[in-house]
């Protein structure tokens, strides 16, 4: 337990430095032995990340000056986290934590700091809950934003952000349909239930490749919510398409799972290309692979328009922070106004590559108005003349797919050329 606090606070520091969580988290999983000690290394620090107001509110209230030490303070956050979040037998936290501390007085620090935590607990979270920052675990900034663009609703989307995301599966209709599939769960000893069209979600998180037929593109992980791209974009056969910005690859897949179509998978990143076709190999899928930026076509078009494009467009991410948990502390208030702006580049980039009565589905994983309807308000202002916004079915008759405890946070607009 040692080696996996001093991992976690090691990749804390890291990752709150500026480096990429999912490059990261990697380097420090490949250095333990079982699978047992990866998943805790992983989930103490995906579960610091979503609760690290609330630890840093409760370390700032155990000491008695502010800490000169950050190695030691991530140190501690680690072992607040596994004594209040996790079942580590707390006698144990504390020891491997004053362990790990070293020698004089950081050692007698630690100690004290545990200590006290779990004589003050009832008090310590009064503290925080009369805190936004600490209540909430977002910065300032964001849980303002998010009270003035959804007072209906602010308090469902935050606390959303800190629960466990739900494991979520998708049935390949070309294999077989959810209903087939959650039989074959229950046989395999794996609870779930459907959760949208072809959309499974496990009771708990297994090993991807313990999964009934996923080596053999049965299935794929993918969000409950991110599956409506696929389905809102409705390709039919025997159209061309345009994946722009595809890597991963999931709806990548989703599209040609529900027909066969011309797809062109670009995105500008060659490594993460690499990863779209992997899981095209895995689904016995095909689609021609473009390295490219979607806002600069004449660098990579043809010339031949699509039917249908998909504009998943990069943004903020801020309807998947539980998956993310790094953004939400990472991310600064202009950087919306930033992501805006490339979004709205992009589109008007890919407009030109749409045929005559063609459709594109503007999409993002952000719960910000910016990048979201405001974005597409604009668009159609601009082009008065040639786009319109069709009407999508419920719950996303305004288009926001706000994160709940089912799905991950997502907004949709289609538009036709006219």
């Amino acid at each position: 337990m040692r080696n996996l606090q001093k991992l976690a606070a090691d990749t804390l520091e890291d990752v709150l430095a500026g480096a990429a969580l999912h490059q990261v988290l990697p380097q420090r999983v490949q250095k333990l032995e079982t699978p047992g000690e990866r998943g805790a290394l992983q989930d103490i620090v995906y579960g610091s990340l979503r609760q690290l107001g609330r630890l840093d509110a409760w370390l700032d209230a155990l000491l008695e000056r502010p800490l000169t030490d950050p190695q030691l303070g991530w140190l501690l956050r680690v072992a607040l986290y596994q004594l209040a979040y996790t079942r580590a037998p707390a006698h144990a936290v504390v020891h491997n934590a004053v362990t790990a501390a070293g020698e004089g007085w950081r050692r007698g620090l630690a100690n004290a700091v545990l200590r006290n935590f779990q004589r003050r607990r009832a008090e310590l979270e009064t503290l925080a809950n009369g805190q936004p920052r600490a209540h909430w675990s977002h910065p300032d900034w964001w849980i303002q934003k998010v009270q003035a663009e959804h007072p209906a609703r602010w308090q469902a989307i935050l606390e959303a952000g800190l629960l466990h995301p739900p494991f979520t599966l998708r049935v390949n209709t070309r294999w077989g349909d959810a209903e087939k599939y959650l039989q074959m769960l229950t046989e395999a000893g794996l609870p779930a239930r459907q959760t949208g069209a072809d959309a499974i979600t496990l009771d708990k998180a297994v090993p991807v490749h313990s999964l009934p037929g996923f080596d053999q593109g049965w299935v794929s992980v993918q969000d409950a919510g991110a599956q409506w791209a696929a389905r809102l974009l409705d390709a039919q056969p025997g159209e061309r398409v345009l994946d722009a910005c595809a890597a991963p690859g999931g709806k990548t897949g989703h599209i040609l799972e529900r027909a066969d179509v011309k797809l062109v998978a670009l995105d500008i990143d060659a490594a993460r290309l690499a990863r779209v076709q992997e899981n095209l190999d895995r689904l016995h899928l095909h689609a021609s692979l473009v390295e490219g930026d979607a806002a600069q076509p004449d660098a990579w078009w043809d010339g031949q328009p699509f039917d249908r494009i998909l504009a998943d467009v990069p943004c903020s991410a801020s309807g998947v922070v539980r998956r993310n948990p790094d953004i939400k502390w990472l991310r600064r208030p202009d950087d919306i106004a930033q992501f805006a702006a490339q979004q709205a580049v992009m589109v008007e980039s890919l407009w030109p590559l749409l045929a005559p009565g063609g459709t594109l589905l503007y999409a993002t994983c952000s719960i910000f108005n910016a990048e979201n309807d405001d974005q597409v308000q604009a668009f159609l202002m601009r082009h008065a003349g040639d786009a319109v916004r069709c009407p999508l079915p419920e719950p996303l008759s305004d288009g926001s797919l706000l994160p709940d405890a089912e799905h991950d946070g997502f907004f949709y607009a289609l538009l036709r050329k006219t």
